[in-house]
């Protein structure tokens, strides 16, 4: 199934790079979209096999990477290798379905497919989307479901600052330190590079290699996930107003902290945040970072410091730990409680 949508997607693209090359005419959704019926008549044992509206799903992906090519003004659409095509989305009750017996039932599958469920969906959930996708040699359904979940947030509003030594530290005090998933797997992710970079191209012992530094990356993205999405699920439990940092992350990417930043996956924090936030009625805020680790919270003096110095001390007689001190200043400019100092308006995002 993937490697006939990998070659109906490669096909798509085909189609509007010559329509455009030779006749100057830029193709749409709409205008391959009508071609499919055709498609499916002409290629019984190949495309017709499949749901169709599982292929107007290609040809909408098609269309989303040209939107973003649009965009971004880079990045124009490749051609996609059979073996990195991983992913079909259909339509729920059109092309997937779930079975009284719980399995999965999937047009052009014969039979149904056996599930391990991560839990169980909502009566009253209403199902849109499928996604089923192959993750190291596993293969996934995941669900869109909109449902009314019974989730609580807690009351009082925090401020948090981002950081490298503690993943993050509150306008409260607390701070809870990075994991470093990564970097405590360095040494035996290296030896896996390693042994695969000695094995021969094509070779099966390279495939193998292949799949057991794949494993190992995988596992390390799994215990970043699982501790972020508990971090955050904390967070909304314990405060109704929660506030981070809109930083730069792109251009943070790019410093000699790359390695570190990425595994802190700062992105991740705040996404998780929000949408959990949202379910729960909480509310979250993105401030303007630009001197928070340079601003006294109790007077508002500008205290300029190094990376090196942890600890903020200021002529009023204000000694905080320096990340907390930030965190403080996040929460006055995001909710203006105790002293309103600094920056009240995102102006731009900012590298740091």
């Amino acid at each position: 199934m993937l490697r006939d949508f990998c070659g109906l997607y490669n096909a798509g693209l085909q189609q509007r790079i010559e329509a455009y090359r030779r006749r100057r005419i830029s193709l749409g959704y709409a205008h391959q979209a009508n071609e499919l019926k055709a498609c499916r008549a002409a290629d019984p044992d190949g495309l017709g096999r499949w749901s169709f509206t599982a292929l107007q799903q290609v040809l909408r992906r098609l269309s989303q990477a040209y939107a973003a090519f649009f965009k971004r003004g880079r990045g124009f659409p490749r051609f996609r290798a059979t073996a990195r095509y991983h992913a079909a989305t259909f339509r729920f009750g059109d092309g997937l379905t779930i079975k009284k017996d719980r399995r999965l039932g999937i047009v052009g599958v014969p039979g149904a497919i056996k599930a391990v469920w991560h839990r169980d969906i909502p009566e009253d959930a209403k199902l849109a989307t499928a996604i089923v996708t192959r993750q190291q040699g596993k293969w996934y359904a995941v669900f869109s479901v909109e449902a009314a979940f019974a989730e609580t947030c807690g009351t009082g509003t925090v401020g948090i600052d981002l950081g490298l030594n503690s993943l993050i530290a509150t306008s409260d005090g607390a701070t809870i330190s990075a994991p470093r998933y990564a970097r405590r797997a360095q040494s035996a992710r290296r030896r896996r590079q390693r042994a695969l970079a000695r094995c021969r191209i094509g070779s099966k012992r390279r495939l193998r290699a292949k799949a057991r530094l794949t494993a190992a990356s995988a596992k390390i993205a799994r215990q970043r996930r699982d501790h972020l999405h508990k971090l955050a699920r904390a967070l909304v439990s314990r405060y109704q107003g929660i506030a981070f940092e809109d930083l730069n992350l792109a251009g943070l990417k790019r410093g000699m902290l790359a390695r570190s930043i990425h595994d802190a996956a700062w992105a991740l924090l705040v996404q998780f945040t929000t949408y959990k936030a949202a379910s729960a009625s909480a509310e979250v805020k993105l401030v303007d970072p630009r001197g928070t680790s340079q601003t006294c919270p109790a007077c508002g003096t500008i205290k300029a410091k190094t990376l090196r110095e942890r600890l903020h001390r200021c002529t009023c007689g204000c000694t905080l730990d320096r990340d907390v001190s930030a965190a403080q200043i996040v929460h006055q400019r995001a909710f203006g409680s105790g002293r309103d100092i600094g920056l009240q308006d995102i102006s731009q995002r900012v590298a740091a």
